[in-house]
């Protein structure tokens, strides 16, 4: 793992600078976990006017109760059983007209209790066909479309070798069409160098793959999201270093349409994997110095300890 140096703070990005072709105001978003240890006071903070978040997913087709539609939301078919359950088309269409994107398998290379899909690249290739690719277009009754990602694996090497997998299989169940995708999702976890190079790993795969889009895509001009990032269990000045330096790298990729650091709670609410240090929330529900770093920074009127039992920020409506 490089060393990370202690940066300047990279701030000025006005939520102009920060807009997306996929019609988001930022690129910025939250990896929200809604489960019994989430106090849903924490949104109010972390959604408040002057924040750069402008867009949410649940790791499910549910929207949070405490963020609701106030900013975008993206819906996520975990596993096998999402695609086949017959309630998922008229689930998809209750949620807002503002969500347009789709995310699917969320690391189907991954075992189920560090919180993968435990997918075969086979098995991933059918339902994505049968169930997922149809999305895209109108059929029938259904009017609604929506742009739909690939399968967000793991980021390592299993991962990659998954993604290939996944292809061959595509293309052998259906010879004309494969498995037609209008972006890419992404997870890393270590340091900015590491995130750049897996991104670059990633799209050369999908860039110079064997029609790795599906027909009539192509894979050069894709658009990526990265769904989860986070510094594993590095101190504060580590985490702080590699939390603004890829904001900034991510921010400057027009290839890069949204991302979302994995962080959204509180620190005693953050797992052993992680560590603490990459929550955005302290214990009591104020901002971490990341936290405020994520939201906007000072220009944007965050510090540390905002939120909380100690001030109130209203909600945007």
């Amino acid at each position: 793992m490089h060393h990370l140096w202690a940066p300047r703070i990279i701030l000025g990005l006005t939520a102009a600078a920060l807009a997306t072709a996929a019609d988001l105001p930022t690129k910025r978003g939250l990896a929200y976990i809604q489960d019994e240890n989430t106090n849903p006071d924490d949104s109010r903070i972390m959604l408040s006017d002057e924040s750069l978040i402008s867009w949410y997913y649940t790791w499910s087709r549910n929207m949070a109760r405490a963020v609701g539609d106030s900013v975008r939301f993206v819906p996520l078919l975990h596993n096998l059983d999402d695609t086949s359950d017959r309630q998922l088309a008229s689930t998809l269409d209750r949620t807002p007209e503002s969500s347009t994107h789709l995310l699917s398998f969320n690391e189907p290379d991954g075992e189920t209790d560090s919180g993968g899909s435990a997918i075969s690249p086979r098995d991933a290739a059918e339902a994505y066909i049968q169930h997922i690719a149809p999305l895209r277009t109108e059929s029938g009754d259904r009017k609604r479309t929506w742009k739909v990602s690939h399968p967000c694996v793991t980021g390592s090497p299993r991962g990659l070798d998954w993604l290939r997998d996944f292809n061959e299989s595509c293309w052998d169940i259906d010879k004309d069409n494969g498995c037609p995708t209008d972006f890419v999702a992404v997870h890393w976890y270590g340091d900015q160098y590491g995130l750049r190079g897996w991104l670059g790993d990633v799209r050369d795969l999908y860039s110079n793959g064997k029609d790795m889009a599906g027909r009539g895509v192509d894979g050069k001009d894709l658009k990526y999201w990265v769904t989860e990032m986070a510094m594993p269990k590095a101190d504060d000045k580590t985490t702080f270093a590699m939390m603004n330096e890829s904001l900034d790298y991510l921010d400057k990729q027009d290839w890069v349409e949204a991302y979302a650091w994995f962080g959204a709670f509180r620190s005693s609410n953050a797992n052993e994997w992680t560590g603490n240090k990459v929550s955005l929330l302290d214990s009591s529900g104020g901002l971490t110095d990341i936290g405020a770093l994520y939201l906007g920074g000072e220009e944007r009127g965050f510090k540390k300890g905002m939120g909380g039992v100690r001030k109130g920020v209203l909600q945007r409506t």
